[in-house]
């Protein structure tokens, strides 16, 4: 008989934060196209990795939450990886549009 599973405590923050970043990325790549930014594929590209970041993220978070005994905190762990690696992207983005690294 399958013991209840204890629940992770990282995993629904993290997936949580993932889908409000996920969403975030959208609205960004939106305000990209509609600015019609001259360097956009730079901004799109780089939005469009940390896009797909978020999302392995959530999925991972999501799956660790699913499973039990110890691949829940291996996948944890790696959605906890993928979730950092998505968020200094996107925290790379923001440096280039707020530095005007990237010409607008």
């Amino acid at each position: 008989m399958l013991q209840p599973q204890k629940e992770s405590p990282n995993s629904p923050h993290i997936l949580n934060t993932s889908a409000n970043l996920l969403g975030l990325c959208f609205i960004l790549l939106t305000t990209i196209g509609l600015l019609h930014v001259k360097s956009r594929t730079y901004l799109d590209e780089i939005t469009l990795v940390a896009m797909i970041l978020f999302m392995a993220s959530s999925i991972a978070s999501f799956l660790s939450m699913k499973t039990v005994n110890g691949l829940s905190l291996r996948l944890e762990t790696i959605a906890e990886y993928i979730f950092l690696t998505g968020l200094l992207i996107l925290f790379a983005t923001a440096l280039l549009i707020a530095f005007n690294l990237i010409n607008i």
